[in-house]
């Protein structure tokens, strides 16, 4: 399953890297939306690094539209310098994180077969683009939030769930699953 998922990730990151966008900027934002893609889809990404980067990313995505906008359409040479320059900050960053001691981990258990199917799901609409960074964005904060509460539920119960914790997880799991489906949708 695992290599299914990771062979449909790489077929969707070669069709977007054959379809990005010809201005520097638009580039740009495509290989650091590649780079994010590969780091969720490997681990090396938690949910909460991706949420943080795709909410950053959003925020230069919203100020370029809105530039261009102002412009008809174009960016004068100052704003791509800005953009650049902010580009230049998110790829360090996201280098930052990907090589970080922070990964996600997955055990043999359903409650972390679906997380990590959800993620791969994630990183499948990331790299096909049927995620903008705003989406990703609530989606990873979404699974942060439940990947902290598994984490407090096993801490306080000597590293397990207890049946009711399983079908609290699994309900909210559920409500994520509704939610990639209908932004991978829309």
């Amino acid at each position: 399953m695992k290599r299914i998922a990771s062979a449909v990730v790489t077929a969707a990151l070669v069709a977007v890297a054959g379809y990005a966008q010809s201005s520097e900027v638009g580039q740009r934002r495509e290989n650091q939306q590649d780079r994010l893609a590969q780091g969720v889809q490997s681990g090396q990404l938690t949910a909460g690094e991706t949420a943080n980067l795709e909410r950053k990313e959003a925020a230069i995505n919203q100020e370029v539209r809105t530039d261009r906008a102002l412009n008809g359409g174009k960016l004068t040479a100052q704003e791509k310098q800005t953009v650049n320059r902010q580009q230049n900050v998110m790829s360090n960053q996201i280098y930052r994180d990907k090589h970080n001691a922070g990964t996600q981990h997955y055990s043999n258990n359903e409650v972390d077969a679906r997380r990590e199917n959800q993620q791969d799901r994630i990183a499948n609409g990331i790299a096909s683009g049927k995620l903008n960074a705003a989406q990703t964005a609530r989606l990873e904060k979404g699974e942060s939030s439940i990947n902290r509460e598994v984490r407090a539920d096993r801490a306080a119960n000597g590293g397990k769930l207890t049946s009711a914790e399983k079908q609290q997880v699994n309900r909210q799991q559920n409500q994520m699953n509704r939610r990639i489906h209908a932004d991978k949708h829309k």
